[in-house]
């Protein structure tokens, strides 16, 4: 029996259907607020016992099925240096992914047996991603399954793909996160006002954190409680959602709440 309900708004609390429908007015179009918002970290939006029988789920099929993903810092960026202060930090990265773009992959295999793919999938949630970004997003959007264990992290990056016509003027990625108990801390830092400035933890089981890319920001190392390294993890459930295009059908792009009661009204399809 898949443990993933096929509907995200499933895995929903009370607040997160309010979320869901367009009527939490403080997260709601959170990321179009002004000055600009680029993250938004929220919690007691799913269910703790429902997203701990989800880890539990990915723990039991998902584990064995993990590619390593391992960019460690390039030496030339230190030793091939020539001038005083001109470091340059490419983007550096160690956690396990679950292939899920390929469905001869065993990962891909073990999501569909436990329902992650059909739920990850689910119209609600992308409704969900729209309704707090305030923005109109694409279908088809990607999909993705991270794991972090003790010492992985992402070091600093800012998520831009300047060569992406459809990506460069900013996009959505939302995030559900599940730790093991096991987990002691994981943080996020992300940049405001040129500083990184801001921290927020990561260390949730149901947690959801929203972004605006892009932005620097990075994820620090995971600490495992004492004695308990073996069984530490946090895994990442993560969809990437590009902005719809201005002009939009119905039938290509999630409109947020507010605008979807706009066109069942009949005042047009633009988006956002």
């Amino acid at each position: 029996m898949p443990m993933f309900p096929s509907d995200f708004a499933d895995l929903l609390t009370p607040k997160g259907l309010r979320i869901l429908k367009g009527q939490d007015e403080k997260v709601c179009g959170a990321l179009l607020r002004v000055p600009p918002q680029r993250f938004i970290s929220l919690t007691g939006v799913v269910d703790a016992k429902k997203a701990a029988a989800c880890r539990d789920a990915l723990e039991e099929e998902l584990l064995g099925t993990l590619t390593q993903m391992d960019d460690p810092i390039p030496p030339e960026s230190l030793l091939g240096m020539t001038e005083n202060y001109s470091e340059l930090l490419p983007k550096a990265v160690r956690v396990r992914t679950a292939l899920l773009g390929s469905r001869r992959s065993r990962s891909w295999r073990a999501a569909e047996r436990v329902g992650l793919t059909a739920m990850l999938r689910s119209e609600s949630f992308g409704a969900f991603a729209a309704a707090v970004s305030g923005r109109a997003l694409r279908r088809n959007w990607g999909i993705q399954a991270l794991c972090y264990g003790p010492g992985d992290y992402t070091g600093p990056h800012n998520d831009h793909h300047p060569e992406d016509l459809e990506a460069r003027d900013g996009y959505v990625d939302m995030h559900l996160t599940l730790a093991t108990p096991a987990v002691a801390h994981q943080w996020l830092v992300y940049a405001k006002g040129g500083h990184f400035s801001e921290i927020a933890s990561v260390n949730t089981l149901g947690g959801m954190t929203v972004y605006r890319l892009p932005f620097w920001h990075y994820t620090t190392p995971l600490v495992a409680r004492p004695g308990a390294q073996d069984a530490a993890r946090r895994w990442v459930l993560l969809g990437t959602f590009l902005d719809a295009p201005q002009e939009h059908r119905r039938s290509t792009a999630l409109a947020p709440p507010q605008q979807g009661r706009q066109v069942s009204g009949g005042l047009g399809r633009k988006g956002r």
